[in-house]
């Protein structure tokens, strides 16, 4: 296919890429980075936990199945620009309200497409995720769109959860009933069970995590990131859950100090994504970057309680240090197959536990659902299990 100069894409390393622009035009900025799914563009684009970061996918194709509004993981897109080998501009999807294009169009998102993605990850993959400009603005040249992305902030040190995080409490109510599928039937073990109020730290709150609370019993209640012990001891909560969220979890330290406090208080709390960062950190742990970050629906993690390895989705660009945590207090409940990197993380005394991977995204499918009936059993009990199974 011809290529044409209406999007580059420049790279901190000199590297400039043409290619056809989609979606809105301009020039925007963040950490470039690759996403190994197939499908759940959507899903993908309205993630919180990819604020600030220009997305390449590397399955060839997308926007066949358009734009389904139900299916937004947040209520805008939330990645600074996206990347695809080819757009679908006429989808077929019964349920779908608009084009791929359109929506990124509608929320002023820059997409390019018509460049080498293959070649892309490959660099990102050797080189790592590299800080990136999207321009679809002539009056820049080559030279000057590389200088910009050097220049730019990146995330590392940076504070993203602020812009992702609700401002004031609130029940988790939408989005549970669907115009073609109806109520969401509940899973027949599920049905009796007693509900407990859980209160959530929304970091960049994932919509399906809630719908999967709910499913496994909760009450949600959810609060902002920078809510204070006193807050949140106001709703008496059975529980506390610390969501997923972008970026550098080392800034996030308001969450990570009332972490600590609710750790002395004993309460049941389960984390997923940022929240195992978060967690890991208020338990004593530090952080580091992952080379290019782990992120698509394919990546194989082992429960060490089981030995069953599940099929995970992922998205994180940071990472518990293992060696850095307190054996006496952790233990370590899941691993990375890829590159034997900390996925869960569990108290030896106390109930809590937390996995870097997203159970609410189905890649399994149901590999690893029971993660929340294991953080609801955990709540009834008010004790860890000797096993997360």
């Amino acid at each position: 296919m011809t290529h044409n100069s209406s999007a580059r894409l420049a790279l901190e390393d000199g590297t400039v890429m043409a290619g056809n622009s989609f979606g809105a035009q301009g020039t925007t900025d963040g950490e470039v980075v690759f996403n190994t799914s197939m499908t759940g563009y959507q899903e993908i684009l309205t993630d919180p936990s990819y604020r600030k970061q220009i997305v390449t996918m590397t399955y060839p194709m997308m926007g066949n199945y358009g734009i389904c509004s139900e299916d937004m993981e947040s209520e805008k897109i939330q990645v600074a620009g996206f990347i695809v080998r080819e757009i679908a501009h006429k989808y077929s999807n019964f349920r779908a309200d608009e084009s791929l294009a359109e929506y990124l169009k509608s929320h002023n998102v820059i997409g390019i497409s018509d460049i080498d993605t293959r070649a892309l990850t490959r660099k990102l993959r050797i080189d790592g995720a590299m800080k990136g400009i999207l321009s679809t603005e002539e009056k820049y040249s080559d030279a000057a769109l590389v200088k910009l992305a050097a220049g730019s902030s990146g995330l590392v040190g940076i504070d993203l959860v602020k812009e992702v995080s609700c401002t004031q409490p609130r029940p988790w109510e939408k989005g549970y009933e669907s115009r073609f599928a109806g109520p969401i039937v509940l899973d027949s073990t599920r049905k009796d069970r007693k509900k407990h109020k859980l209160v959530a730290f929304d970091c960049g709150l994932k919509q399906n995590i809630s719908r999967n609370l709910i499913e496994a019993g909760f009450e949600v209640v959810v609060l902002p990131a920078k809510a204070s012990v006193e807050e949140i001891m106001e709703h008496k909560p059975a529980g506390v859950f610390v969501s997923n969220g972008p970026g550098d979890p080392d800034p996030i330290v308001y969450t990570i100090d009332t972490i600590k406090h609710l750790i002395k208080k004993e309460i049941p709390m389960f984390g997923i994504c940022l929240g195992v960062e978060l967690i890991g950190q208020a338990l004593g742990g530090k952080i580091f970057k992952l080379k290019f970050g782990h992120r698509g629906g394919n990546q194989p993690v082992m429960n060490l309680d089981t030995g069953r390895v599940e099929i995970t989705a992922q998205n994180h660009g940071f990472a518990v240090d293992i060696d850095s945590l307190n054996k006496n207090d952790v233990r370590l409940t899941h691993i990375n197959l890829n590159d034997k990197t900390l996925e869960g993380i569990a108290h030896k005394k106390l109930p809590i536990f937390a996995v870097q991977y997203h159970p609410e995204a189905s890649p399994g499918p149901h590999d690893a659902t029971y993660l929340f009936d294991a953080f609801y059993k955990m709540v009834v009990s008010g004790k860890i299990p000797d096993k997360i199974q």
